[in-house]
C-alpha cells in the first residue's frame, strides 16, 4: 500500500523556527514528528511513502538519506514550482509511479492515531472516488468543514468558514483515500487546490464520501498545538508513540542516562542527552532537548528548549519555544513566545507573545 505525505508548506505560524527547520521535522519529545507519521503509516501496512516536497526540501533529503524508515521505502519528490495541494499530489504521484493505484494522502503537520484500515474499508464499501477522514473540533473556522448525508456522502465542503457560520463541527482531518480517477482530474504543471477545486467537483458529482473518527487528532501548526503535542505524549495519552531510549526517573519524567537533572522537576518532562538543569532551577511540564542548559535560579513552565540552547540564570520561561542553539540572557522573562535558532536574547529582556529572530 502506498501513501503520499504533503510536506511542502512553509509553516508560517511557527516562524521563526520554520525559517530553518521545516514544520514536519520539528521534534516531538526529541524526535522529528515526520518520523512518527511514517511509523504510524507503517503500522497500518503502508510499504511506500512518497514525500511531496517544496519548501526546504534539502532538509528532508538529509533526514531520509537512506531511502527508508521503519521498514518503509521513502521516495522524495520535489516540485519545480509551487502547485498547491492537488498539484503537489499529482506531481509526486507521477514522479513515484503511484498515480495508477489506490493512494492514501496525509497532510504532513497532522498527528493522529486514526485507523487507516477502517477508513479504507469504508471507502471500498461506499465505492466513491475519494474518502475524507473527519474529526470534531470546537472551532471549525480555521479548517475545511464537511457536511455529509446519512450514508456518508459529502453534501458540502466549505474551506475555512467564517466564525459562527459553519454548518457542523466536523472538519477535514487531512487524511484521504483517493482512487486513480481523482489523480486524473488534476491538471498537470499548474497550481490546483484539492480542497477548493477537486473536492467541490467530487461533491457535485456525488463521488466524495467522509467518515468521522474520535481517534486522537492534532494539527500541530500553531505554537499552542505544537506544545500540546509534547504534553500529550509525556502524559501518556499516546502510549503507542516510540520514544527515545531514555530512563524514566519518575512517573512521566524521561531523562537520558547522561542528562544532569539536579533542579526541581514537576509534572511530565523530558531531558535529552547531555542536557543539564542546575540545582536551584525549576522545570514544570517541559521538554529539554539534547545539550540544552538550564542555569541556576531559572524557572521553566510548559516550554520546549531545543538542542544546544541555553537559558541563563534567574530567567523565567513560560509557554514558549526556544530554538536550537539560542541563548536567553540572564534575568529575562519570556512568555508565549518563539525564539528562533541561534538567536541571542539580551539579559533582562521582557517579551510576551513575541517572535524573536536573527
Amino acid at each position: 500500500m502506498n501513501a503520499l505525505v504533503l510536506v511542502g508548506g512553509q509553516g508560517t505560524r511557527l516562524r521563526p523556527l520554520t525559517y530553518e527547520i521545516p514544520k514536519p521535522l520539528l521534534p516531538i519529545v526529541g524526535r522529528p514528528m515526520i518520523f512518527e507519521i511514517v511509523e504510524w503509516l507503517a503500522s497500518h501496512g503502508v510499504t511506500k511513502v512518497v514525500f511531496a516536497l517544496g519548501h526546504q526540501s534539502d532538509a528532508f533529503l538529509a533526514a531520509f538519506s537512506s531511502g527508508e524508515h521503519a521498514g518503509v521505502v521513502v521516495v522524495t519528490a520535489t516540485e519545480p514550482d509551487p502547485r498547491d495541494t492537488a498539484g503537489a499530489i499529482a506531481f509526486a504521484a507521477d514522479y513515484a509511479g503511484v498515480a495508477d493505484e489506490l493512494l492514501i494522502v496525509i497532510n504532513g503537520d497532522i498527528i493522529t492515531d486514526l485507523d487507516i484500515g477502517d477508513l479504507i474499508r469504508f471507502h471500498e464499501q461506499h465505492a466513491g472516488s475519494a474518502t475524507i477522514a473527519l474529526t470534531p473540533v470546537k472551532d471549525p473556522s480555521a479548517f475545511g468543514v464537511v457536511s455529509t448525508d446519512q450514508f456518508g456522502r459529502v453534501i458540502a465542503f466549505i474551506e475555512k468558514p467564517a466564525i459562527g457560520e459553519a454548518p457542523t463541527n466536523m472538519i477535514n482531518a487531512g487524511t484521504y483515500v483517493l482512487e486513480p480517477s481523482v489523480l486524473k482530474m488534476i491538471a498537470r504543471n499548474v497550481p490546483v487546490s484539492i480542497e477548493r477545486e477537486i473536492f467541490p467537483e467530487l461533491v457535485r458529482t456525488g463521488e466524495l464520501f467522509a467518515k468521522a473518527s474520535e481517534s486522537y487528532w492534532l494539527d500541530t501548526g500553531t505554537p499552542e498545538r505544537y506544545l500540546q503535542a509534547q504534553w500529550d505524549v509525556l502524559r501518556g495519552l499516546r502510549p503507542q508513540v516510540i520514544l527515545p531510549d531514555h530512563l524514566e526517573i519518575s512517573r512521566g519524567v524521561l531523562a537520558a542516562a547522561d542528562a544532569r537533572v539536579m533542579g526541581e522537576v514537576i509534572g511530565a518532562n523530558f531531558f535529552g542527552a547531555r542536557s543539564s538543569v542546575a540545582r536551584t532551577a525549576s522545570v514544570r511540564d517541559c521538554v529539554i532537548e539534547a545539550g540544552a542548559v538550564i542555569a541556576s535560579g531559572t524557572r521553566l513552565d510548559e516550554s520546549v528548549v531545543m538542542t544546544g540552547a541555553m537559558v541563563d540564570c534567574d530567567s523565567v520561561i513560560e509557554r514558549s519555544i526556544i530554538g536550537p542553539y539560542a541563548r536567553i540572557g540572564a534575568s529575562s522573562q519570556i512568555s508565549d513566545s518563539i525564539v528562533g535558532a541561534r538567536v541571542h536574547v539580551e539579559r533582562e529582556t521582557r517579551a510576551s507573545g513575541a517572535r524573536l529572530a536573527l
